[in-house]
């Protein structure tokens, strides 16, 4: 037990933060809860509709659908480029002997970046006319059959305004997953190796679940930033060709901003924070189910 003054040290110094906190975070959502039961174009009065929104949203909108579809599929996309990305890059790292720092530096710069210039940049990668960086270096490698106008193919367009995402903060978790490898005991690894295990036997049997709680982290932090994914998506398609890139996120923005529809909007806000939510219990419950077998 912590002695009165302690506690009131700790007190003061949780309080700014928890202040900060509700009014950011808490007040924000609640706020929105509360909408959610109106129907409100910001001006005229609003109207009490109980839970219309929430019966539309799930039962009359297609696009709300798309959006979600699309969501989750920017979502996979995402992950495996963060996370696969970064646990590879991390592991080589550790055992680089020279260039670890240029290597660390070369992939943490995109998360410092401007998001307008990662957007910018990759709308000039992706470009058809003039000819882009990737049309042209498939033009060079002999397949020119393969260009085509990457951020206008309903086919393609998902995928390419994901990977912009997944490349920007790889860097970021590869430093997180980099840190937990370097904790991991050597002395472990060393009796592992006189056993004979391989570098696969080392990786899946000791480094990996000595870095799970270090996994667990880094995936919730992915998932909750995929799943609230808009900027990169918005200034590259603005969610187009027609609903292919939409996502929740972008979806919301437009209802509440362009359709001027604010009580609906703050029911497909709610959503998203429950969709959070969910995501991130189900994470938990997956990975450490996984790691008490």
């Amino acid at each position: 037990m912590l002695p009165n003054r302690s506690r009131l040290s700790v007190l003061v110094f949780l309080l700014p933060p928890l202040l900060l906190y509700c009014v950011a975070v808490l007040f924000p959502i609640v706020q929105s809860l509360f909408l959610s039961f109106f129907s409100w174009n910001g001006i005229s009065d609003m109207e009490f509709v109980g839970l219309a929104n929430y019966v539309r949203m799930l039962t009359a909108d297609d696009i709300f659908w798309r959006s979600f579809f699309n969501a989750l599929g920017y979502l996979a996309i995402c992950l495996v480029l963060q996370l696969g990305g970064a646990l590879l890059v991390a592991s080589l790292l550790t055992s680089m002997r020279r260039g670890r720092e240029l290597i660390k530096t070369l992939y943490l710069l995109p998360a410092v970046i401007s998001t307008v210039a990662i957007a910018f940049l990759f709308v000039r990668i992706y470009s058809i006319e003039p000819v882009g960086l990737l049309n042209q270096l498939l033009h060079w490698i002999g397949l020119g059959a393969l260009e085509r106008p990457w951020l206008s193919d309903i086919n393609t367009v998902l995928t390419a305004v994901s990977a912009p995402e997944g490349w920007r903060f790889t860097g970021l978790y590869m430093l997180i997953i980099y840190a937990a490898l370097l904790s991991v005991p050597q002395e472990l690894e060393e009796a592992a190796r006189l056993d004979g295990a391989s570098r696969w036997q080392l990786f899946t049997k000791i480094r990996f679940p000595h870095i799970m709680p270090v996994w667990i982290t880094t995936t919730i932090m992915a998932t909750t930033y995929g799943l609230r994914g808009f900027d990169i998506p918005y200034l590259m398609t603005n969610g187009g060709p027609g609903q292919s890139s939409e996502l929740l996120t972008t979806y919301m923005y437009k209802t509440a901003f362009s359709s001027t529809d604010f009580g609906y909007a703050s029911t497909i806000a709610v959503f998203i924070v429950v969709e959070c939510l969910v995501a991130v219990g189900l994470i938990l419950f997956l990975l450490k189910r996984k790691a008490d077998a």
